[in-house]
């Protein structure tokens, strides 16, 4: 038990103090704080004028005759909280677009009320890109028409209400499993999170595995280690060193991003992440991500070190990791495109595969009321395959650390077991 906790602590050790893996830390970290504050710095950057003023981008120049529209459609802005600001001015029309192709304004709007006291409004910016402003002043515009008709057909302002009142509108689903609208919404974000967390965990750390053993080989080091400690124990302590440094490494991502967003303007229940609900999720759904992580991780970490054994160079391992990079994707694509429809029947089909289980079942059951003995039966199925891939990878690994030369196919898995047995 001692080798294996030796060999556990130098892969550990080796890999946290390699330069890529802090630099790749420390780069990962700064981005989780930038995102989160992203729309601060913008803010602060615009308004200290560092790229030159620039025209203003929350100003639109109006041109109008008799000025009617002005005030009541600054007030609707303001309402909604548009934080944009309208200024009259009598320059011409083509003196405006010459002002814009000379980036002295931003934009200007040509507004005119016809014999029908219907609103013609014409916006002109610099590229026809630009949708979040002018769908706002069309907006506050459709509302000053409303209340223009309203005053034309003499209906009061209790009478114009009960007009515009919304409908009930509430959605319904016969299936058992399924949750509504609101729960789906506080599911989605940690769903969506987390499956990016598992690809990138089972691809990224299985690769460091695959390549640290064929590093090992290329050195000729595999040789004096097999020598005193048996390659079933040193595959497991890999397994476990690369896997409790990547795990480390995932929760300071994580402690991060919780840090990063208490201290950030933006808070859990506005903007992006009312969609995403991060606000209230539940804690069998933690607890459920954390199994899918863990066990994703050891089965692909087991067939990656089956597979980093059969290579002597390290320039052989991605074309030998194909297959497996090629089942990670798969599953990713299966579990992105079932955030959409996770009650699709290829979906539940694919998450009783033991190589799409981690993502694809943490999906259904994210976004899913299943019955307990579904996501069960998925952790069940992969233990079984971790056990049967365990069995199996130890008996290419024992042969496979032995074996050098150019690695030619999935056939060298052959002859690596017949090594193994003598």
């Amino acid at each position: 038990m001692r080798d294996f906790w030796t060999i556990f602590k130098q892969s550990f050790l080796t890999k946290a103090k390699t330069k890529s893996f802090v630099i790749t830390t420390l780069i990962v970290v700064a981005g989780i704080f930038l995102m989160a504050n992203i729309a601060t710095i913008i803010t602060k950057i615009q308004d200290a004028g560092v790229f030159g003023g620039g025209p203003e981008k929350d100003t639109i120049y109006v041109v109008e005759e008799n000025g009617q529209l002005l005030d009541p459609l600054q007030q609707q802005l303001n309402a909604s909280e548009s934080g944009i600001t309208l200024k009259a001015t009598t320059k011409t029309v083509d003196e405006l677009e010459q002002q814009i192709t000379d980036e002295k304004i931003a934009s200007f709007l040509v507004l005119e009320l016809d014999e029908t006291e219907t609103i013609q409004a014409t916006y002109t910016s610099e590229n026809a890109n630009a949708f979040e402003q002018p769908m706002k002043v069309r907006e506050a515009l459709q509302t000053v028409q409303t209340n223009i008709k309203a005053n034309s057909l003499e209906l009061s302002a209790d009478e114009v209400v009960q007009l515009f009142s919304p409908i009930q509108f509430e959605q319904d689903a016969v299936s058992a499993s399924s949750k509504s609208e609101e729960e789906l919404s506080q599911a989605r974000g940690l769903v969506y999170v987390l499956i990016f967390v598992i690809y990138f965990a089972v691809f990224y750390y299985s690769n460091m595995i695959a390549t640290e053993v064929a590093t090992e080989k290329s050195s000729r080091v595999m040789e004096i280690i097999i020598s005193s400690v048996s390659p079933v124990k040193h595959m497991f302590a890999k397994i476990a060193g690369v896997g409790t440094l990547g795990l480390l490494q995932i929760a300071l991502f994580g402690v991060a991003g919780f840090i990063a967003l208490k201290t950030s303007s933006s808070d859990l229940t506005t903007g992006v992440f009312s969609f995403f609900g991060f606000s209230n999720v539940s804690i069998s759904t933690m607890i459920f991500a954390v199994l899918f992580f863990l066990l994703g991780y050891f089965l692909y970490a087991t067939l990656a070190a089956l597979l980093g054994s059969l290579v002597s160079r390290t320039e052989d391992v991605q074309q030998l990791l194909l297959p497996m990079t090629f089942l990670i994707i798969i599953a990713s694509f299966i579990a992105f495109s079932g955030l959409g429809n996770p009650e699709a029947s290829y979906v539940q089909i694919a998450s009783y595969f033991p190589f799409f289980t981690p993502l694809v079942m943490f999906l259904r059951v994210g976004m899913l009321d299943l019955p307990i003995w579904e996501p069960i039966l998925g952790i069940g199925i992969l233990l079984v395959s971790i056990f049967i891939l365990g069995w199996f990878g130890s008996r290419v690994y024992r042969g496979g650390v032995l074996m050098y030369g150019a690695s030619q196919s999935l056939k060298d898995i052959k002859k690596a077991m017949d090594l193994g047995r003598k």
